[in-house]
This record gives structure tokens, sequence and C-alpha cells, in this order.
């Protein structure tokens, strides 16, 4: 078996799909948005510190793959949660469980929020 390429940036609807394991196209159209909109979410956060627009004369240095995956992750989660708008899912025979409003673990991929380090203004 071989190991999984890394994601590039900007991710793609693949990407998303790959990582969310979904093979059909019922959702393309959302999916799609909700992965372009989690993407221009990361450039507004990260902008300023990573060379997100692939300019080629920028002196910020390029994202590297947690960036990418943070963006993935981060569009999955926005998808999950337009089915849970009071914030809590069905889990079956196990009752329901509440949807997370904060995510940890994204916000260290992407280094934002309070895992983004000090900022000098």
């Amino acid at each position: 078996m071989t190991a999984p390429q890394p994601i590039a940036w900007p991710p793609t609807l693949g990407d998303l799909k790959r990582d969310l394991k979904i093979d059909d196209e019922r959702d393309d159209a959302r999916l799609s948005d909700v992965l372009a909109a989690a993407v221009a979410k990361v450039i507004e956060l990260r902008g300023d510190t990573l060379n997100l627009t692939d300019d080629p004369f920028s002196p910020l240095p390029s994202p590297d793959a947690d960036i990418a995956l943070g963006a993935v992750r981060l569009a999955a989660r926005w998808h999950a949660r337009r089915r849970s708008p009071d914030g809590l899912i069905d889990a079956g025979e196990f009752g329901t469980s509440r949807v997370a409003a904060y995510d940890s673990d994204i916000e260290r991929l992407l280094k934002i929020g309070r895992y983004r380090g000090p900022v000098f203004a």
C-alpha cells in the first residue's frame, strides 16, 4: 500500500471528498462552496504570514501540508454542522451528542486562535 500524498495548497474538491470518504457527486456544489469559504477564511486569517496566493515575488513562506489539511478539515466541520443548527446530532441508539463549537485540532493545524503565537501590532 502506498502512503497518501499530502494535500497541496489550495485544496481541491477531490481532497475534501477523499477526507470525508464521499464517492458520489450529490453534494459537489455544496462541498465546493464550503471549501471555497474555508480557503477564503484561511487566507483571511493567515495571509499576513504565509504566501497563500501563490505570488512568486512574495517573501512569505509557502503553506505546508498542515495548512492545506486544516482548510479541508475546517470545510468538513462546516459541512457537518449544517445538519445540526441546534448543536446536537443524533447518534442513533446512543442518543444525541453535542457538536463542538470550538475546534482546537483545526486551530492547531492552521496555527490560529490561541495557537497562533505572539502578534505584534
